[in-house]
């Protein structure tokens, strides 16, 4: 007998699936009896949520889908949440949920709901399955809307009685080709500028698109930099990009919307603006944002184009614009502590540590202490928390990483807000051996809210955003990890080191001077 649950793992596996992210329930006990047969792993987190957020963090590293398991009810709201991550930074996620027995519609039955109407809004596809022989199709449609276009999350609610009927395994129809596209005009139109710029969004990032930005600087004389951060132009990981940006006279965006992060276009207001989207409501928005300033406009693939771009020759655009342009994004605070540990002194040392590594992967999350790790600290593979503005998700992340590659050397570096929301999964990561090294940048308050209060409010307005003096290292050395508690500049080295070749998840638990995020001009 072959039961729903079987052909829709084998249907997984058949495009190329080999990892899911779970946590289980009543209503999906039978994917995972079937994936044994699928020849697929299931790595079992602690909470819902954890389990989309590491769909998402492998989907980037392995560029290809992250697929993530839940049950019905509470434990399909209980991943919501991440999906908005997902959808911001572009990044494609397969979230299969349990759902109550279609037989039951109407009765009452255990969970039921309208699921698809929970998600629908955060996602590119929102689908349940009303019949067993429908499930090739609909798994194979959704893994591919999941990938194409504008990358995004994907959802599909399974049934208990579709799960558990019996059916045949069938072929998914052909996938349609595409049409090259012509970049002819696009790049006649760059040409005719005198300091254009472009901007690349999440999914155009050098962990998912590796030489991409070198290769497009090269055929366009551009310069290039990619966007991932609601602070947009902000970002410290841009350093001061905003001080010249608004000299640009041409903006070509690809895959990066026209929103608030770029000022609604008033970022270089006199600037003549492109937009490569695959997202029709993307080419919407830019246009009610910028009207006749948003003077080429496609909808495409922005991957595809920016190959089409990079393809060619070698531009003879003189190359003073973009000196001028990244010697602005390399503007740093140098700023370091005094007595007591500053954010940069933390970010040294990692740096020091992933040039010593194969393989090596940066997570950055949080708020405060994260921008410091953005401006920081490099990495071939990086994984930040996005454009959503959510935080969160770091642990998570670092557990996809291992996950996505066994011989990778992962550093996530969090504050002590961030790391507490998914803090139980480190007994995942020691359960399911994914090691890593978490730095808990530690000022024991949520930094980034009380930065706010202090601005707005004044110093002596303060309130409702500490936190106590947990030992957080203590606490994963109990679970089985290795911890360590860093309170002098001088044993940074030596501690990462040892977390490092531990080899075993651990916590480095470093108590900081909390400051801002880095600004500079």
């Amino acid at each position: 007998m072959t039961r729903g649950a079987d052909v829709v793992m084998q249907t997984l596996a058949a495009q190329g699936v080999k990892d899911i992210f779970a946590l289980s329930g009543n209503q999906i006990m039978p994917l995972f009896d079937a994936s044994l047969d699928a020849g697929i792993r299931l790595y079992h987190t602690r909470h819902e949520a954890a389990a989309v957020y590491m769909a998402e963090g492998y989907a980037q590293l392995s560029r290809g889908l992250g697929v993530a398991l839940v049950t019905a009810g509470a434990g399909l709201g209980n991943a919501v949440g991440p999906l908005l991550t997902a959808r911001a930074s572009d990044t494609p996620v397969l979230l299969l949920s349990g759902d109550s027995p279609v037989a039951r519609d109407g009765h009452g039955a255990f969970q039921e709901m309208d699921q698809v109407g929970l998600t629908q809004s955060l996602t590119k596809w929102s689908v349940r399955v009303s019949r067993a022989d429908d499930l090739v199709e609909v798994i194979t449609k959704a893994a591919r809307v999941a990938l194409e276009g504008r990358p995004g999350p994907v959802h599909v609610s399974l049934p208990a009685d579709v799960l558990m009927a019996e059916t045949v395994m069938s072929q998914a129809g052909p996938a349609q080709a595409t049409d090259p596209t012509n970049v002819a005009g696009l790049r006649d139109w760059l040409d005719a500028a005198q300091r254009p710029i472009v901007v690349l969004g999440p999914a155009l990032n050098a962990t998912r698109q590796p030489d991409l930005a070198t290769r497009l600087e090269r055929s366009t004389g551009a310069p290039v930099v990619v966007m991932e951060s609601p602070r947009g132009l902000k970002d410290p990981s841009l350093g001061a990009l905003a001080s010249v940006f608004a000299d640009a006279d041409r903006v070509l965006l690809l895959g990066k919307p026209l929103d608030f992060t770029l000022k609604f276009g008033a970022a270089a207001s006199k600037a003549g603006w492109g937009v490569v989207n695959a997202d029709r409501d993307e080419i919407s928005r830019a246009r009610g944002n910028c009207a006749e300033r948003l003077t080429q406009s496609l909808m495409a693939d922005p991957v595809d184009v920016a190959r089409g771009l990079a393809a060619g020759g070698a531009s003879d655009r003189d190359g003073t614009w973009c000196e001028t342009v990244y010697a602005a994004c390399a503007k740093r605070d140098d700023t370091f502590g005094q007595g007591v540990i500053h954010p940069n002194d933390i970010s040294s040392a990692v740096q020091t540590a992933l040039e010593d590594v194969a393989a090596p992967v940066l997570v950055c999350d949080g708020g405060e202490f994260g921008q410091w790790a953005q401006a920081g600290v490099t990495a071939p593979s990086r994984i930040i928390n996005g454009v959503s503005g959510a935080i969160g998700g770091g642990l998570c992340y670092a557990m996809a990483a291992r996950a996505a590659n066994p011989n990778a050397t992962v550093i996530a570096m969090m504050g002590d807000g961030t790391a507490g929301f998914h803090f139980a999964e480190f007994e995942t990561a020691i359960r399911e051996n994914l090691p890593f090294v978490a730095i808990i940048g530690n000022d024991l308050r949520w930094n980034a809210e009380h930065q706010i209060q202090v601005r707005d409010f004044g110093a002596d307005r303060t309130h409702g955003c500490g936190l106590g003096e947990a030992r957080y290292d203590q606490a994963v050395a109990a679970l089985g990890g290795f911890g360590a508690y860093v309170t002098k500049v001088e044993d940074l080295t030596d501690t990462l080191r040892q977390a490092i070749a531990s080899g075993k998840p651990a916590c480095v638990n470093v108590m900081i001077d909390g400051q801002p995020a880095p600004v500079v001009a």
